[in-house]
């Protein structure tokens, strides 16, 4: 009998003592880690920004000592706050301060998740996953957001391109063209000619490619190839430049003689040469005169239906002159003698 009664009072006792003990196990978190943003996907190569509260709820200030702890290797981090590098924030009771936490993720990372933790020692820990979205790329990516052009023969096409270093090492790149020949390819970097770009590991640099065409060049359609390289690297941009043709055409004898005699009331046939001397084929020429009163001009054929490029066609102007020269004042030093 008294064995089972002390066994009653030692199981009171320790069912007695359970909600004492959980009790003393919940304890309040007094300082916390707060931002919203706790899980992010981001491409390699990519400068995370975090902004994290560091809440006091105690009734006494405190000394929160910052970490990053479990950071991958090769990425890194930094924190700041006030515009300076910080490793410890001293908070107020019932208040908040915040910092600022940037991870760089490496250009040399694998696809996958990564984790790690912000710690204030000994008070809060806060953990922060990032889920790498694409498998490191180690390559160079030279790009324009229009590749191709339309114009003239006579006009210059300039292309803005970006070239994008996406490897962990500064790059020292050759800018080369393979343009058909008589055409002129001129690169500029930071608005200076040149024939090199040097661009930083994860940066890009605009170039800009101004493209000018032989004066003789026909109309169509030109593809240009563009290379940036390096020993390790490069990238290729194709660029497609569209001549419409220059419309041109030059009107003169067969003998370049522009000078002619004629007796008044008399006709006379003069024979001309009319010239293509533009890129583009020309279509329906007219032909006409600006003539003196009472003069008559008439042209054989008085219409050229097509002339391509550089080609010729022959044209006669039959000019028959007024029977009364006095009429027109031919020159200031010569006039024909009238009748009063």
């Amino acid at each position: 009998m008294t064995m089972r009664l002390f066994n009653l009072l030692s199981l009171v006792f320790i069912y007695g003592c359970l909600p004492y003990v959980a009790q003393a196990e919940e304890k309040p978190q007094n300082v916390i880690l707060y931002t919203p943003y706790t899980k992010i996907a981001v491409p390699p190569g990519e400068s995370i920004n975090y902004t994290i509260d560091v809440i006091n709820n105690f009734d006494e200030v405190k000394n929160a000592n910052l970490s990053v702890s479990g950071l991958p290797r090769g990425w890194t981090s930094e924190m700041k706050a006030g515009g300076f590098t910080v490793n410890q924030l001293a908070v107020l009771p019932g208040e908040k301060k915040n910092f600022s936490l940037t991870v760089n993720v490496p250009l040399k990372v694998n696809k996958g998740t990564y984790r790690f933790q912000v710690i204030a020692a000994d008070l809060a820990t806060i953990p922060l996953t990032v889920v790498v979205s694409e498998q490191g790329t180690f390559k160079t990516e030279f790009t324009t957001t229009q590749p191709n052009m339309e114009g003239n023969s006579k006009a210059t096409f300039t292309f803005n391109a970006s070239l994008k270093n996406s490897t962990a090492d500064q790059q020292l790149y050759s800018l080369t063209a393979d343009a058909p020949r008589g055409w002129n390819i001129a690169f500029k970097v930071n608005y200076k000619q040149a024939t090199s770009a040097q661009v930083e590991a994860n940066k890009a640099e605009n170039i800009t490619i101004d493209i000018t065409p032989p004066a003789n060049v026909k109309a169509g359609s030109y593809k240009i190839p563009v290379r940036a390289s390096t020993g390790s690297t490069s990238d290729n941009l194709d660029l497609e430049v569209v001549i419409t043709g220059s419309y041109e055409m030059s009107l003169t004898t067969p003998t370049g003689r522009i000078s002619s005699k004629i007796t008044a009331g008399s006709t006379k046939r003069l024979d001309m040469v009319v010239k293509n001397t533009g890129s583009a084929e020309l279509k329906d020429i007219q032909l006409s005169s600006t003539k003196p009163v009472d003069w008559e001009v008439t042209f054989e054929p008085s219409k050229i239906e097509t002339l391509k490029s550089g080609e010729t066609a022959e044209v006669t102007a039959i000019v028959k002159a007024s029977k009364n020269l006095c009429r027109v004042i031919t020159s200031p030093k010569w006039k024909p003698k009238c009748p009063k």
